[in-house]
């Protein structure tokens, strides 16, 4: 990574977290203590003693021979397993909640909780980093999405949501339509809505005249979201505080623990009583209790509809959880997920899965896992995975608390 970038990510941490301090002084989803700001480049040791990579623990239970395995396709190409390429810090205390791909304009956009980056893809040089003064809603941005038109969208922590198009911002607020100041989500449909998920509901948006066109609250699950994603069907899955929702374009569908969607509590863990319904004043979104995991399985934290079309679900102590279209079924850490609080998902243009943890980035084959931590040999900042995408070259990056972690086959 250019000497560039690394500057700027550290005149970042000096600037931008002054500004938005007041929503950052604290981790609402029970991170570890951030490393330091210096960046770091290090290799995944895959053999040796104290190295913590797992590369090759199969699993034999039935729900991962359910989850077909991309292992052979992937091995034409690649004669390795993917490393840690480097790590870059962007401050002491500043989470980053959100990464998104811009294969227009080939950048990378980095959601923190101290503002935006807008980073080069070809040669991660900084192109900018955007904060109030510059448009945007709020510095601590939760959600970012760049959608088929190159609109950037992002879902901020209080302030709304705000687009960014042909240099040019606009903000959106209840006023406007949407449903709530807390945006943590976005999704784009086959008929070219956007869709938004927040604390409130979710809505609809037509973004050629910059319309809310619906709102839906009781029809969900749980008026919590905190992921959405679309399927080959057309069909909208949405990810809350209390399941899944699924929208057919005609009739809503509900899906919960009940339903199978996370998996048991096999390690007697307390039950969280947080279902996000009540007062604001109530709401904890810390997934620990004492220092204990808490375990509150049909709260969602993420959703992918996969290249086969199965739909996943990133779980709160009930691991990983994925739908055929006839069943739920769960991966945990008995199966050899790193954690079982699940907050992001990815796949990669080899067909492999990637989740991120509460104990770090889990890669998954369909038949090995492989573990990327903090601490010896891997490099990564945090052990909470916050947000995870995978690039065209095939690089994954992972966003923690105090920076980002880039993990790929180069040198």
């Amino acid at each position: 990574m250019s000497d560039r970038l690394t500057l700027a990510l550290l005149a970042l941490s000096s600037t931008l977290l002054l500004a938005a301090c007041s929503s950052a002084d604290s981790d609402t989803n029970g991170a570890a203590a951030p490393a330091t700001m210096a960046q770091q480049s290090v290799e995944v040791q895959a053999q040796g003693a104290g190295a913590s990579v797992t590369a090759s623990v199969a699993s034999t239970t039935p729900a991962s021979q359910a989850v077909e395995s991309v292992a052979a396709s992937e091995g034409s190409t690649r004669s390795s397993l993917p490393r840690v390429l480097e790590s870059f810090g962007v401050g002491d205390g500043v989470f980053v909640r959100s990464l998104a791909i811009d294969r227009h304009d080939k950048a990378i956009w980095v959601g923190t909780s101290a503002g935006v980056l807008e980073i080069d893809l070809d040669s991660y040089d900084m192109r900018a980093t955007y904060s109030r003064s510059d448009g945007l809603a709020n510095e601590y941005v939760f959600s970012i999405m760049v959608d088929s038109l190159d609109n950037k969208w992002f879902g901020t922590n209080g302030g709304g949501m705000t687009r960014y198009r042909n240099g040019e911002w606009k903000t959106f607020f209840p006023m406007h339509g949407l449903a709530d100041y807390w945006v943590y989500s976005f999704g784009e449909a086959q008929d070219g809505s956007l869709w938004v998920g927040t604390w409130g509901g979710a809505n609809q948006f037509n973004r050629a005249d910059d319309q809310f066109t619906a709102t839906y609250v009781k029809e969900l699950v749980n008026e919590w979201v905190y992921g959405i994603a679309s399927d080959d069907k057309g069909r909208m899955w949405l990810g809350t505080e209390g399941g899944i929702s699924m929208f057919d374009g005609t009739a809503w569908h509900a899906f919960t623990h009940e339903d199978g969607v996370g998996a048991p509590n096999k390690n007697n863990l307390p039950v969280s009583q947080n279902t996000g319904l009540g007062t604001r004043e109530r709401h904890d979104l810390s997934v620990l209790s004492e220092g204990q995991q808490t375990y509150n399985p049909g709260y969602v934290f993420s959703v992918l509809v996969a290249a086969d079309g199965k739909v996943w679900a990133g779980t709160w102590g009930g691991g990983v959880s994925f739908y055929d279209g006839e069943r739920w079924q769960s991966l945990t850490t008995e199966d050899g997920l790193a954690g079982d609080v699940v907050y992001s998902i990815a796949q990669d243009g080899g067909g492999v899965f990637w989740f991120g943890t509460n104990n770090g980035l889990s890669r998954f084959d369909g038949q090995a896992w492989q573990t990327f931590s903090k601490g010896t040999g891997n490099g990564l900042i945090d052990d909470n995975v916050y947000t995870v995408i995978a690039l065209p070259a095939g690089e994954v990056w992972a966003g923690t608390r105090g920076g980002v972690t880039r993990i790929g086959y180069g040198e």
